[in-house]
């Protein structure tokens, strides 16, 4: 699921404040042929309850339509307030990756078990009539409750796939559901049961692994640890909570890695291969399945019926509910995030509408009053919601906080759960180089070295807190322990001694050195690469483990990564080479299989192949399932090419191209405050309909897009990263920041383009004295310079913005940095 800045400005509250339509007027991609009957059946295990059919019947005649239309809708916690709840009769809400309660997603336990006991009551209060169905709160406990500040995290699903242990799986599964109950939330939109084909994916780490019957081995042993057996007892009567599969279908096969792209794939490779967990995931009972934002053959998964209705629920036969990703309904042909009857006609059954879902509430109104979308299918989707809810036991479980677990701190973090934690990190490890240094010697002189040593939220990734993993601090992983501290701790226990020196740079000669590097947190399109490697920033402590080894001093390489990436320059650099993936809080593991605690060996074995070159589809250097023990001969080490087989090795300074962002960036329209909608399909629109979004061509087909500004405050279109580069060098000399860009109307007094370095750092240049031509595609240059008296250039995280809150129209291409302008606008020095 996708999270993003807080947003305000609901679009409206009744069907007559709807703001206008935009359908889409690109051409419909045709419906790719579904035949459900050459899928996988699937035995659904949830008996049917008489008394419970019984009530769920009873309750529909009872129900209003508006009731009806709010049980289908799904807010952020962010965007409605506990009386709204009970005034649309909402069924669900979320917190997304930058959500908490009061708007502090690092908001203490006690306040989300708080704002828990208060929707819920808002939910089943009928003092102002309704017939008050509890509503059920979502959320990503993707790697343990990774929202909350003090839970348990575990390694992300990569390095579980590593451990090649189901049993293990379905332990973390149960010991992440007890601790999502002390704060009172009842489901959780896990596990992903992605089979990633591409790593240049940035969502590739939430995947298990690349092998599809991995995948399928772990699934029901997670969906057991959530939910429990489904063995028609209510969920909440056990230490349980509702489990959610993500995402159907096919979103690991997206082209070229793209996050939300578009799976260009044969029937027979997304059934056997993307298809292939949800078999397992049926018969373990799964209580919610979450669809793509991704497309198959052009079409938006959300919307085809094909997939949702005749294979999911009809060929598989799941009992449960569908819901969409984050805003993901709008994504589909014709749709809008205000509007879509297409959704729930394809069998969607809960709209993930996390700031859309009042204008949703209209039109939906509106659609099953007209017949657009049949009463027949609302019914469904409702019934569908209502049996889940039964089974889980919201109906007489009671308000949050009166249930097993719920403000039991003691279960937060708990040293079982750590323990069981440590353990994944332990066999998560994957040993790939050892010339016989390891294991190392505790009782020795230990040098720890790289700045990933010594930081939780590193090597956590991710999910972690925050919807990128960014912005932590030490302070915010109570009882963790990063790999220098677990280094330290097992050194310091043999009688040995530690240094930790983030550069290299010893005070005493080590017996041997630990060098921890790798890649940065991120989440979905952030985390999309172009190439399968490092970023040049990241790649410092090659030059450290080159210096120590030069000096006679064994090194050993740790890895953190979301991913196997090309790395023969280290690997020949190190004496060992050990993948520790993203374990999590306890880092403490990591020592473990370092110095052989207890004489245990490596374990761990690869979930994907790893590759020889930086090339995608390239050649592979270790294959799926390769991983040493540690006990294997000393063997002599034949050095391997340090080229990367690619040209392109990191940021070209490209930001958006052929109208679409590139990987790590994102196109945003927002108010500049709050209001972001991030634009990856079209035609589109932003600001409760203030801004419209089309493509149109420049150069290639659909190689621009068109933004329709329609005034009324402040209008942002934006370039943003959540992982801020350096441009400080380049403000040296003439380069400058390049818009292909095609003014549609005359300049605006007020339109500024400018860059940002934060919430408070920003540096605008005026365009209108430029006099820019009308109608005409130009190269329109800003130089650097022109920004470096208010914004920190060392730290962009947006290096491109234009602005302005009156009228106006424009189309652009492509952003870059460059030094070849046709027109070059002037800034004060």
């Amino acid at each position: 699921m996708i999270s993003k800045t807080v947003l305000a400005g609901l679009a409206c509250a009744t069907a007559a404040a709807l703001p206008a339509q935009t359908p889409s007027t690109a051409p419909v991609t045709p419906a790719p042929t579904i035949h459900p009957e050459l899928w996988p059946t699937a035995t659904w295990p949830v008996a049917a309850k008489p008394a419970d059919e019984a009530r769920i019947a009873g309750l529909l005649k009872r129900m209003t339509l508006e009731e009806k239309v709010g049980q289908i809708l799904q807010a952020n916690i962010t965007n409605i307030t506990p009386e709204e709840v009970r005034q649309y009769h909402i069924g669900s809400v979320l917190n997304g990756g930058n959500a908490g309660p009061g708007g502090d997603d690092f908001a203490p336990a006690p306040k989300w078990l708080e704002l828990a006991d208060q929707l819920w009551a808002a939910s089943v209060d009928t003092s102002k009539g309704g017939v008050g169905i509890p509503m059920l709160w979502g959320t990503d406990a993707v790697h343990g409750h990774s929202n909350i500040v003090g839970a348990t995290l575990f390694p992300q699903n990569i390095g579980l796939g590593a451990t090649r242990d189901p049993g293990l799986i379905e332990r973390i599964g149960a010991a992440t559901a007890a601790e999502i109950r002390t704060t009172g939330q009842e489901w959780t939109f896990a596990p992903t049961i992605t089979v990633p084909q591409d790593y240049r994916w940035g969502r590739a780490y939430e995947g298990y692994s690349s092998d599809p019957d991995l995948v399928a081995s772990y699934v029901q042993h997670m969906i057991l640890g959530l939910q429990g057996p489904p063995d028609g007892s209510r969920i909440l009567a056990g230490p349980h909570v509702l489990a959610s599969t993500k995402h159907f279908i096919g979103d690991g096969g997206t082209f070229e890695g793209h996050d939300q792209g578009d799976a260009r794939i044969s029937e027979t490779v997304l059934r056997d291969i993307h298809g292939k967990p949800y078999v397992p995931a049926v018969e373990a009972g799964v209580g919610t399945v979450m669809t793509s934002f991704s497309s198959w053959q052009g079409r938006k998964i959300a919307g085809e019926k094909g997939l949702v209705t005749g294979v999911l629920k009809g060929r598989m036969h799941f009992g449960g509910f569908v819901v969409t990703d984050w805003n993901a309904h709008g994504q589909i042909a014709g749709c809008t995030n205000e509007s879509c009857p297409q959704a729930i006609n394809a069998g969607i059954d809960m709209y993930m509408a996390p700031d859309s879902w009042k204008a949703l509430y209209g039109s939906l109104i509106a659609q099953v009053k007209d017949g657009t979308v049949p009463i027949a299918r609302l019914d469904d989707a409702v019934a569908r919601i209502l049996r889940v809810k039964l089974r889980l036991g919201l109906f007489e479980m009671g308000k949050p906080s009166s249930r097993a677990l719920a403000g039991d701190w003691s279960v937060l973090g708990a040293p079982a759960h750590r323990a069981i934690a440590r353990e994944a990190v332990g066999k998560s490890l994957v040993l790939l180089k050892n010339t016989g240094v390891l294991p190392l010697r505790a009782a020795a002189n230990i040098l720890v070295a790289g700045d990933g040593a010594d930081d939780v939220g590193r090597q956590s990734g991710g999910w972690t807190l925050s919807w990128q993993g960014t912005g932590l601090d030490r302070s915010m992983f109570p009882g963790a322990t990063t790999l220098w501290g677990g280094i330290d701790a097992a050194v310091k226990a043999a009688g040995g001694h530690a240094e930790y020196a983030p550069d290299g740079h010893y005070t005493r000669k080590p017996d041997a050195a630990i060098v921890v590097f790798g890649e940065t947190p991120y989440a979905e399109f952030q985390g999309d690469l172009r190439t399968l490697q490092l970023r040049p920033e990241l790649r410092k402590p090659l030059e450290t483990m080159r210096r120590l080894k030069a000096a006679g001093i064994p090194v050993v390489a740790v890895m953190l990564t979301g991913r196997p990436l090309f790395v023969s320059p280290e690997l020949n650099a190190a004496d060992g080479f050990v993948v520790a993936w993203l374990p999590g809080t306890e880092g403490a593991g990591v020592a473990d299989r370092l110095f052989g605690v207890g004489g245990a060996p490596f374990t761990g074995k690869l979930p994907a192949a790893w590759p020889l070159t930086a090339k995608p589809g390239g050649p592979v250097l270790y294959p799926f399932g390769y991983g040493l023990s540690g006990r294997e001969p000393k063997v002599a080490w034949k050095p391997l090419s340090e080229d990367p087989g690619v040209i392109d090795d990191g940021d070209t300074g490209v930001y958006m191209s052929a109208g679409v962002a590139t990987p790590g960036w994102s196109l945003q329209v927002s108010d500049g405050v709050v209001g972001v909608t991030r634009i990856t399909t079209v035609p589109a629109q932003a600001l409760g309909g203030r801004v419209k979004i089309t493509a149109i061509d420049h150069e290639v087909q659909e190689g621009a897009r068109h933004f329709a500004l329609a005034g009324g405050g402040p209008q942002v279109i934006a370039l943003h990263t959540q992982t801020p580069i350096d441009l400080s060098r380049e403000t040296n000399g003439e380069l400058m920041v390049l818009a292909t860009m095609r003014i549609e109307s005359p300049p605006p007094a007020d339109l500024t383009i400018g860059v940002t370095c934060g919430p408070t750092c920003t540096a605008t240049v005026p365009i209108a004295p430029a006099k820019l031509p009308v109608g005409v595609w130009r190269t329109v240059g800003i130089p650097l310079k022109c920004f470096v008296k208010t914004a920190d250039m060392s730290r962009i995280e947006t290096p491109f913005q234009l602005s302005t809150a009156q009228r106006f129209e424009t189309s652009i291409a492509r952003v870059a940095i460059g030094t070849v302008a046709d027109d070059v606008v002037a800034c004060a020095r």
